[in-house]
């Protein structure tokens, strides 16, 4: 609506136009707010799915640690056995 129109419009009228615009001015200021917190909560979702594959990545370091030391583990009980065999002849 053009200044000229406006003009034309009666105090009830203009209002009215005041009233609605509040109104729309409300539901965005909502519309706003919700959005808000969608984006907070989406920005947590990806900072926690970043702390998981941190996670993951630093009990695959764990496992194979695990992994490592009961090779070890196994090597070393291995040459025992060679030595009581050794010993035994």
């Amino acid at each position: 609506m053009n200044e000229k129109e406006l003009r034309k419009l009666s105090r009830m009228d203009l209002l009215e136009l005041l009233i609605m615009e509040g109104k729309k001015n409300r539901q965005l200021q909502e519309e706003i707010e919700k959005l808000k917190e969608e984006l907070q909560n989406k920005q947590i979702l990806i900072r926690e799915s970043g702390s998981i594959a941190e996670a993951a990545l630093k009990l695959n370091g764990v496992f194979e640690a695990a992994e490592a030391a009961a090779k070890q583990y196994l090597e070393n009980i291995s040459r025992v056995e060679e030595r009581m065999d050794e010993i035994k002849k």
